[in-house]
């Protein structure tokens, strides 16, 4: 069949398998730094909250009793409360006027 130009066979093998294996290495890797970016996000929401409680009790020269009187106030968070990217609720330690640790 002089003229007619086509991939054979084993030209399109190799060709999904390296394609294969260069998902196989991108994959994870994708995956992981998804879930870094949630965890880097949350770790900022905490440090916001807790810079919100310090100003709380800057202004009002007491510490607040539980999370929401600073959550809902619309002086702290104009654009309404941070959310956890895992959907999980953070928690205030009333002894240690903090948002506790917050792992996932």
């Amino acid at each position: 069949m002089p003229g007619k130009k086509a991939f054979t066979l084993v030209e399109l093998l190799v060709v999904v398998m390296i394609l294969g294996a260069l998902a196989a290495i991108a994959v994870p890797r994708m995956i992981s730094g998804a879930t870094n970016a949630k965890m880097r996000a949350c770790e900022t929401n905490v440090d916001l909250l807790n810079s919100q409680i310090e100003l709380y009790y800057a202004n009002e020269q007491k510490w607040p009793k539980n999370l929401p009187i600073v959550t809902e106030d619309p002086n702290y968070f104009p654009d309404g409360v941070p959310e956890c990217p895992f959907e999980t609720k953070y928690k205030y330690n009333s002894t240690t006027h903090r948002i506790s640790s917050h792992t996932h």
